[in-house]
């Protein structure tokens, strides 16, 4: 489920992220998302007694969590041809095209 809340917006952490349209990728850049996404798994375990409430409050994140997520949204903006600087407007708008473009295809 996604929708605005406010001026933000807000995604549910387990069904939104499965419907965006992935781009076309080698096995490299899937090999380094793989990798990226597990060093999140891993930085989490270092946790086992932390909720993901604990672990994602923005004041108290563990360290090597932010580190890991920021190199991953590094690396998955960098396959979607993003900016560093990217608005989530302008990430938004491309996912929406990208979608789009996809089911006209189908």
């Amino acid at each position: 489920m996604a929708g605005i809340l406010e001026m933000r917006y807000r995604y549910s952490n387990t069904i939104v992220y499965n419907n965006f349209v992935w781009p076309e990728v080698t096995e490299s850049q899937k090999e380094k998302i793989s990798k990226t996404a597990q060093a999140i798994l891993e930085a989490r375990a270092l946790y086992p007694d932390s909720s993901l409430a604990d672990l994602y409050d923005s004041l108290t994140m563990p360290p090597e969590l932010l580190k890991a997520h920021k190199v991953n949204d590094k690396a998955v903006m960098a396959l979607y041809g993003f900016s560093a600087d990217a608005s989530e407007e302008e990430i938004v708008a491309k996912l929406m095209n990208m979608y789009s473009e996809k089911v006209k295809g189908k």
